[in-house]
This record gives structure tokens, C-alpha cells and sequence, in this order.
């Protein structure tokens, strides 16, 4: 087997029906992944899974899920083991944002932000191990941000949650090694996504400011985010575990 060869490998994307997840998924399916298309929208998911069947026949399949819900977690990780076997790779990478300062957040716009984004990977982690322990092992990638590594005066519980995300993972990744189970984290930039475009519209100059900021000069697309998720659950990454890979066209690097 190639060092990315992920032929014969099923990998669950949850949010992976749109922007960062979609992209990962297409770069998977060029890898010879199955990809399960896991989101909450199933008129978006049946389209992606159309998108990735396009470019590879038989390569996608959909399935209906609120990641933040203990039990249809279960339920989408034992749909996908009756349909294709077993899971081998879990990308992590639904999530939501609310731009506001700290002041301004209710309490249940706290809990919709930390369920819909860290407690949802804790879900669909803890029900994915048994299966990848059987496996004789397995990959997990969670999607962090930049907010992983910097504060933000109008996203601090987003900000906390992809704090949160990259040191579960590095949890995970010591206890699981033993297991041959590797957790790791991309931190994508700047990235063209619908999530993104909702910035754009609340602060106008977000797009010149990024490019200002970001050495490679332009902002990041989904397809930018692949090659480093197919890295993290290919065999070329056996020997990595518990890091956090920024995807961001040296953004985080730069002091402008």
C-alpha cells in the first residue's frame, strides 16, 4: 500500500455536506476512501454525496445527524458500520459560529457553541473507538481553527471550543496510541466557506485584512484543506500523533 493509498478505507466526515468538510471528502475520495457524508441538512448532504459519486463512482454515501445528540451519534456510527463494514478514519469537522462580544452571549448560545463543536467530536470519538480498536487501529482528525491559537473579541466560546478540540485530541492521542490509534488536528486559516462569507458580511474588510495578513496572498479554499487531512488518516502519518497542522498560507507565522 502508497504511503496516502487509503483504498478499502471508510472514512465518516461529520459537517462534511459543504466548505471545509466537502473539500476534505473529495480529497479522500482521490485517496480511494468510501466516505460517509455526515451532516444535519440532508438536502446538502444528498448533494455532496452526488458531488462525490461524480468524481468517483460508489465513493460516497449520506447519512442524517445532530453530532451534539449522544444517541443519534450512535445510531449514524452503527448505520455506517452495518453499511460499509467498519470505520477506519473520523473526521471531525462540524461546527458553528455566533459572532458576538463575550458580554453579549446567553447562556444557550454557550451551550448550542461548546455541544455543537467540542462535544460533538467527544460523541462521535467515544462511539468510533470500540470499532477502530477492534480494527487493530485507526485515524481521527478533528478540524481546530486559528482560534485555537489566538484569542477572539467576537468569537471567545467558538475560540474556547477550538481551544478545546486540539487539547481533547492530544488527550485522546495518549490514550489511544496504545491502541494504534492517531489523533491529530488541522487548524485551517482563512478559508472561503459559507461560514466565512457571514464574516465577510459583518466586518466588510475582513477579506483585505486576511490577505494583508496571510504570506501567500489570498484567502484558503476547502480543496486547500485536503491534503493535510489526507496526510493525517493515511498510512504516512502512522508515527504522528496529538498534533495540530495549521492550514493557513502562513497566517499564523506572520507579525504584518
Amino acid at each position: 500500500m502508497g504511503l496516502f493509498d487509503l483504498t478499502g478505507k471508510v472514512a465518516v466526515v461529520t459537517g462534511g455536506n459543504s466548505g471545509i468538510g466537502l473539500g476534505i471528502g473529495h480529497g479522500l475520495v482521490e485517496c480511494g476512501a468510501t466516505v460517509v457524508v455526515v451532516g444535519r441538512d440532508q438536502e446538502k448532504t444528498d448533494a455532496a454525496v452526488e458531488a462525490l459519486n461524480v468524481q468517483r463512482a460508489s465513493s460516497a454515501s449520506g447519512l442524517r445527524c445532530d453530532v451534539s445528540d449522544a444517541g443519534q451519534v450512535q445510531a449514524m456510527i452503527d448505520a455506517a458500520v452495518a453499511r460499509h463494514g467498519t470505520i477506519n478514519i473520523l473526521v471531525n469537522n462540524a461546527g458553528i459560529g455566533i459572532r458576538k462580544r463575550p458580554e453579549d452571549y446567553t447562556l444557550d448560545e454557550w451551550h448550542r457553541l461548546i455541544d455543537t463543536n467540542l462535544t460533538s467530536v467527544f460523541l462521535c470519538c467515544q462511539a468510533v473507538y470500540p470499532i477502530m480498536k477492534a480494527a487493530g487501529g485507526g485515524k481521527i482528525v478533528n478540524t481546530g481553527s486559528m482560534a485555537s491559537l489566538f484569542g477572539h473579541p467576537f468569537a471567545a466560546i467558538y475560540a474556547a471550543t477550538k481551544g478545546g478540540v486540539v487539547q481533547l485530541g492530544r488527550s485522546l492521542a495518549i490514550a489511544w496510541a496504545a491502541d494504534n490509534i492517531q489523533v491529530n488536528a488541522v487548524l485551517p486559516g482563512w478559508i472561503d466557506t459559507p461560514m466565512t462569507e457571514a464574516a465577510r458580511a459583518y466586518l466588510p474588510e475582513l477579506r483585505d485584512r486576511v490577505v494583508y495578513r496571510t504570506p501567500a496572498g489570498r484567502w484558503g479554499q476547502p480543496a486547500d484543506m485536503a491534503g493535510a487531512a489526507c496526510f493525517l488518516a493515511s498510512p504516512a502519518s502512522d508515527f504522528v500523533t496529538g498534533t495540530a497542522i495549521p492550514v493557513d498560507g502562513g497566517y499564523s507565522i506572520h507579525m504584518p
